[in-house]
């Protein structure tokens, strides 16, 4: 029996999390989606996913802070993490080493099957 992975897609932009959100189902992933950091934070405490795709510049709680807070939390602090953001990456090289991110795609510069192809790779 395959366990469907989970993925939760913490995107503000509803457009760009319904295209990522369509294409990981496609491909047999269980998503779900926050909108804000606040709402990620509340869904990890109860479905602990496999992978967040995270973006940095969120509604009230930002990225960096869902990050810190996963990291010190006991339950959350192995859930896989990748960026998806259009801030420059080399300004947060440090942040994301320290705080053990996997990937950071920058939007304009992504595909569905660029996103697609990394979370099979890091989950499959």
């Amino acid at each position: 029996i395959c366990i469907m992975k989970r993925i939760l897609l913490v995107e503000d932009d509803s457009f760009i999390s319904e295209i990522y959100s369509k294409r990981l189902s496609r491909e047999g992933y269980d998503v779900t989606m926050a909108n804000n950091g606040q709402m990620a934070l509340d869904n990890m405490k109860n479905h602990r996913p496999d992978l967040a795709v995270l973006d940095i510049n969120l509604p009230d709680v930002s990225g960096w802070e869902v990050l810190k807070f996963m990291r010190n939390d006991e339950v959350l602090k192995h859930v896989k993490v990748f960026i998806l953001s259009n801030l420059n990456r080399q300004a947060f090289e440090d942040k994301i080493a320290s705080l053990g991110v996997l990937k950071y795609f920058i939007k304009v510069e992504t595909t569905p099957d660029m996103l697609v192809n990394s979370v099979k790779e890091i989950l499959n």
